[in-house]
Protein backbone atom coordinates (compact mmCIF):
# COMPACT_ATOMS: atom_id res chain seq x y z
CA UNK A 1 0.00 0.00 0.00
CA UNK A 2 1.38 3.42 -1.02
CA UNK A 3 1.83 6.31 1.63
CA UNK A 4 -1.36 8.15 -0.13
CA UNK A 5 -3.61 5.02 0.66
CA UNK A 6 -2.35 4.57 4.01
CA UNK A 7 -2.64 8.30 4.94
CA UNK A 8 -6.63 7.75 3.20
CA UNK A 9 -7.07 4.91 5.39
CA UNK A 10 -5.68 6.52 8.84
CA UNK A 11 -8.13 9.02 8.17
CA UNK A 12 -11.02 7.23 8.15
CA UNK A 13 -10.06 5.84 10.93
CA UNK A 14 -9.37 9.59 12.85
CA UNK A 15 -12.87 10.37 11.38
CA UNK A 16 -14.58 7.52 13.34
CA UNK A 17 -12.51 8.56 16.11
CA UNK A 18 -14.34 11.62 16.47
CA UNK A 19 -17.74 10.70 15.85
CA UNK A 20 -17.17 8.34 18.77
CA UNK A 21 -15.80 10.51 21.34
CA UNK A 22 -17.95 13.06 20.37
CA UNK A 23 -21.21 10.65 20.43
CA UNK A 24 -19.62 9.56 23.66
CA UNK A 25 -19.52 13.11 25.42
CA UNK A 26 -22.65 14.11 23.67
CA UNK A 27 -20.98 17.54 22.64
CA UNK A 28 -18.49 18.88 20.36
CA UNK A 29 -18.25 19.91 16.84
CA UNK A 30 -18.06 17.45 14.57
CA UNK A 31 -18.51 19.51 11.10
CA UNK A 32 -15.28 21.53 11.44
CA UNK A 33 -12.95 18.69 12.62
CA UNK A 34 -14.17 16.16 9.95
CA UNK A 35 -13.36 18.48 7.48
CA UNK A 36 -9.81 19.11 8.56
CA UNK A 37 -8.70 15.87 9.70
CA UNK A 38 -7.27 15.07 5.88
CA UNK A 39 -4.59 17.77 6.61
CA UNK A 40 -4.32 16.75 10.38
CA UNK A 41 -3.72 13.43 9.36
CA UNK A 42 -0.73 14.02 7.32
CA UNK A 43 1.17 16.15 9.24
CA UNK A 44 1.23 14.13 12.19
CA UNK A 45 1.91 10.88 10.41
CA UNK A 46 3.81 12.66 7.33
CA UNK A 47 5.11 15.85 7.50
CA UNK A 48 6.05 17.11 11.08
CA UNK A 49 9.02 16.38 12.88
CA UNK A 50 8.28 15.37 16.03
CA UNK A 51 8.49 12.56 18.93
CA UNK A 52 5.29 11.38 20.45
CA UNK A 53 7.53 9.62 23.64
CA UNK A 54 9.00 12.97 23.66
CA UNK A 55 6.97 15.78 23.30
CA UNK A 56 9.38 18.14 24.29
CA UNK A 57 11.64 17.74 22.32
CA UNK A 58 13.47 21.00 21.67
CA UNK A 59 13.86 20.27 17.58
CA UNK A 60 10.44 19.49 16.97
CA UNK A 61 7.67 20.92 14.28
CA UNK A 62 4.71 23.05 16.56
CA UNK A 63 1.25 22.54 14.83
CA UNK A 64 -1.20 25.15 16.32
CA UNK A 65 -5.01 24.42 16.30
CA UNK A 66 -6.39 27.98 15.76
CA UNK A 67 -9.70 26.71 15.33
CA UNK A 68 -9.39 25.21 18.87
CA UNK A 69 -13.22 23.67 18.27
CA UNK A 70 -11.88 21.19 16.18
CA UNK A 71 -10.01 19.69 19.16
CA UNK A 72 -11.79 16.21 18.65
CA UNK A 73 -9.65 15.86 15.10
CA UNK A 74 -5.96 16.85 17.25
CA UNK A 75 -6.60 14.33 20.16
CA UNK A 76 -7.38 11.81 17.45
CA UNK A 77 -3.82 12.35 15.86
CA UNK A 78 -2.26 12.43 19.24
CA UNK A 79 -3.40 9.56 20.67
CA UNK A 80 -3.00 7.31 17.47
CA UNK A 81 0.45 8.66 16.49
CA UNK A 82 1.27 7.58 20.62
CA UNK A 83 1.27 10.42 22.76
CA UNK A 84 -1.69 9.04 24.40
CA UNK A 85 -3.57 5.66 24.71
CA UNK A 86 -6.34 5.56 22.62
CA UNK A 87 -8.46 4.69 25.50
CA UNK A 88 -8.29 8.09 27.10
CA UNK A 89 -10.28 9.53 24.17
CA UNK A 90 -13.28 8.11 25.47
CA UNK A 91 -12.78 10.79 28.06
CA UNK A 92 -13.25 14.18 25.75
CA UNK A 93 -14.90 16.87 27.78
CA UNK A 94 -15.30 14.98 30.57
CA UNK A 95 -14.72 16.58 34.33
CA UNK A 96 -11.27 16.59 35.21
CA UNK A 97 -9.80 14.68 31.70
CA UNK A 98 -6.92 16.77 29.84
CA UNK A 99 -9.17 16.48 26.75
CA UNK A 100 -11.05 19.58 26.78
CA UNK A 101 -13.58 21.28 24.66
CA UNK A 102 -10.41 23.11 23.64
CA UNK A 103 -6.70 22.11 23.51
CA UNK A 104 -4.54 23.43 26.68
CA UNK A 105 -1.04 23.87 26.65
CA UNK A 106 0.54 21.89 29.86
CA UNK A 107 -2.42 19.66 30.34
CA UNK A 108 -1.91 17.46 27.55
CA UNK A 109 1.45 16.49 25.88
CA UNK A 110 1.23 17.17 22.14
CA UNK A 111 -0.56 20.47 23.12
CA UNK A 112 1.27 23.44 22.04
CA UNK A 113 -0.95 26.01 22.63
CA UNK A 114 -4.26 26.67 24.44
CA UNK A 115 -6.52 27.50 21.81
CA UNK A 116 -10.26 28.36 20.97
CA UNK A 117 -10.37 32.44 21.06
CA UNK A 118 -10.25 32.43 17.66
CA UNK A 119 -7.74 34.85 15.68
CA UNK A 120 -4.71 33.93 17.64
CA UNK A 121 -3.38 31.02 16.14
CA UNK A 122 -1.19 32.53 13.38
CA UNK A 123 0.43 35.19 16.18
CA UNK A 124 1.39 32.18 18.20
CA UNK A 125 3.00 30.37 15.26
CA UNK A 126 4.51 33.63 13.95
CA UNK A 127 6.23 33.77 17.10
CA UNK A 128 7.30 30.28 17.40
CA UNK A 129 8.67 30.15 14.05
CA UNK A 130 10.42 33.62 14.22
CA UNK A 131 12.37 31.87 17.61
CA UNK A 132 13.06 29.48 15.30
CA UNK A 133 15.26 31.22 13.40
CA UNK A 134 16.68 33.70 16.16
CA UNK A 135 17.76 30.44 17.94
CA UNK A 136 19.40 28.95 14.87
CA UNK A 137 17.56 25.89 14.76
CA UNK A 138 15.15 24.66 11.93
CA UNK A 139 11.88 23.53 12.90
CA UNK A 140 8.45 24.70 11.57
CA UNK A 141 5.25 26.04 12.28
CA UNK A 142 2.41 24.72 10.78
CA UNK A 143 -1.22 26.63 11.88
CA UNK A 144 -4.75 25.04 10.83
CA UNK A 145 -7.55 28.03 11.17
CA UNK A 146 -11.04 28.16 9.83
CA UNK A 147 -13.10 30.23 7.40
CA UNK A 148 -14.59 32.16 10.68
CA UNK A 149 -11.54 33.29 11.73
CA UNK A 150 -11.06 35.33 8.80
CA UNK A 151 -13.66 37.96 10.03
CA UNK A 152 -10.62 38.34 13.35
CA UNK A 153 -8.87 41.66 12.60
CA UNK A 154 -6.37 39.91 14.21
CA UNK A 155 -5.07 37.36 11.52
CA UNK A 156 -4.51 39.98 9.32
CA UNK A 157 -2.17 42.02 12.17
CA UNK A 158 -0.36 38.68 11.86
CA UNK A 159 -0.37 38.33 8.35
CA UNK A 160 1.68 42.05 7.97
CA UNK A 161 3.96 40.94 11.03
CA UNK A 162 4.55 37.28 9.55
CA UNK A 163 5.44 39.11 5.70
CA UNK A 164 7.48 41.70 7.17
CA UNK A 165 9.52 39.72 9.19
CA UNK A 166 9.94 37.12 6.19
CA UNK A 167 9.30 34.19 8.63
CA UNK A 168 9.52 31.38 6.08
CA UNK A 169 9.50 28.92 8.70
CA UNK A 170 5.61 29.49 9.05
CA UNK A 171 2.98 28.07 7.19
CA UNK A 172 -0.61 28.58 8.02
CA UNK A 173 -3.24 26.13 6.41
CA UNK A 174 -6.91 27.57 5.52
CA UNK A 175 -9.99 24.87 6.59
CA UNK A 176 -11.97 26.32 4.06
CA UNK A 177 -15.70 24.86 4.57
CA UNK A 178 -17.43 28.51 3.52
CA UNK A 179 -19.35 27.83 7.00
CA UNK A 180 -18.68 28.97 10.32
CA UNK A 181 -21.07 29.09 13.45
CA UNK A 182 -24.00 31.23 12.13
CA UNK A 183 -24.02 30.30 8.62
CA UNK A 184 -22.37 30.24 5.59
CA UNK A 185 -19.45 32.56 5.42
CA UNK A 186 -20.35 34.64 2.25
CA UNK A 187 -23.69 35.44 3.83
CA UNK A 188 -22.21 36.62 7.50
CA UNK A 189 -18.89 37.76 6.05
CA UNK A 190 -17.77 37.36 2.27
CA UNK A 191 -14.54 36.37 2.14
CA UNK A 192 -14.41 35.06 -1.70
CA UNK A 193 -11.24 37.04 -2.61
CA UNK A 194 -9.21 35.07 -0.02
CA UNK A 195 -6.40 34.27 -2.38
CA UNK A 196 -5.95 37.25 -3.51
CA UNK A 197 -6.04 39.18 -0.06
CA UNK A 198 -3.39 37.12 1.06
CA UNK A 199 -1.05 37.52 -2.33
CA UNK A 200 -1.94 41.37 -1.04
CA UNK A 201 -0.06 40.72 2.40
CA UNK A 202 2.98 39.13 0.10
CA UNK A 203 2.52 35.84 1.38
CA UNK A 204 2.60 32.63 -1.17
CA UNK A 205 -0.11 31.34 -1.61
CA UNK A 206 -1.23 27.35 -2.66
CA UNK A 207 -4.68 26.47 -3.41
CA UNK A 208 -5.74 22.50 -3.73
CA UNK A 209 -8.72 20.58 -2.74
CA UNK A 210 -7.98 19.56 1.27
CA UNK A 211 -9.67 15.73 0.60
CA UNK A 212 -7.28 15.09 -1.91
CA UNK A 213 -4.15 13.52 -0.04
CA UNK A 214 -1.77 13.45 -2.53
CA UNK A 215 -2.39 17.26 -3.16
CA UNK A 216 -2.00 18.15 0.68
CA UNK A 217 1.28 16.36 0.44
CA UNK A 218 2.21 18.26 -2.12
CA UNK A 219 1.23 21.56 -0.97
CA UNK A 220 3.85 21.13 2.42
CA UNK A 221 6.33 20.28 0.01
CA UNK A 222 5.65 23.14 -1.38
CA UNK A 223 5.85 25.46 1.57
CA UNK A 224 8.78 23.94 2.61
CA UNK A 225 10.45 24.69 -0.51
CA UNK A 226 9.71 28.77 0.22
CA UNK A 227 12.37 31.36 0.93
CA UNK A 228 11.58 34.83 2.26
CA UNK A 229 8.09 34.80 3.03
CA UNK A 230 5.52 32.92 4.86
CA UNK A 231 2.95 29.99 2.96
CA UNK A 232 -0.87 29.93 3.47
CA UNK A 233 -2.59 26.82 1.55
CA UNK A 234 -5.85 27.71 1.13
CA UNK A 235 -7.98 24.18 1.49
CA UNK A 236 -10.92 23.95 0.03
CA UNK A 237 -13.04 21.47 2.34
CA UNK A 238 -16.54 20.02 2.89
CA UNK A 239 -17.90 20.53 6.49
CA UNK A 240 -18.98 17.06 8.03
CA UNK A 241 -16.72 15.15 5.54
CA UNK A 242 -17.03 11.46 5.09
CA UNK A 243 -20.31 11.37 6.87
CA UNK A 244 -23.32 11.84 4.33
CA UNK A 245 -25.80 13.33 6.32
CA UNK A 246 -23.61 15.69 7.91
CA UNK A 247 -22.33 17.07 4.48
CA UNK A 248 -22.87 20.69 4.28
CA UNK A 249 -25.03 20.57 7.04
CA UNK A 250 -24.98 23.41 9.31
CA UNK A 251 -26.35 22.22 11.86
CA UNK A 252 -23.57 20.23 12.84
CA UNK A 253 -21.47 22.72 13.24
CA UNK A 254 -21.61 22.01 17.00
CA UNK A 255 -24.41 19.49 17.44
CA UNK A 256 -23.56 15.93 18.83
CA UNK A 257 -25.04 13.58 16.94
CA UNK A 258 -27.38 10.78 18.97
CA UNK A 259 -27.22 7.26 18.93
CA UNK A 260 -28.80 6.35 15.65
CA UNK A 261 -26.78 9.43 14.12
CA UNK A 262 -23.81 7.83 15.33
CA UNK A 263 -24.54 4.47 14.49
CA UNK A 264 -25.17 5.17 10.99
CA UNK A 265 -21.88 7.48 10.55
CA UNK A 266 -19.49 4.95 12.17
CA UNK A 267 -21.34 2.27 9.72
CA UNK A 268 -20.45 4.71 6.78
CA UNK A 269 -16.85 5.36 7.88
CA UNK A 270 -15.92 1.48 8.30
CA UNK A 271 -17.82 0.40 4.56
Amino acid sequence: MDTVAILQNQAKILRQDIIQMIATAASGHPGGSLSAIDIITALYFKVLRHRPLEPEWSDRDRFILSKGHAAPALYAALARTGYFPVEQLATFRKLGSPLQGHPEKGKLAGAEASTGSLGQGISIGAGIALASRLDQKDYRAYVLMGDGESNEGQIWEAALFAAQYKIDHLTVILDRNRQQLDGWTKDILDTDSLAEKWRAFQWHVIEIDGHNMEAILSAFHDAQTVSGKPTIIIAHTTKGKGVSFMENNLEFHGMAPNAEQTQLALQELSA
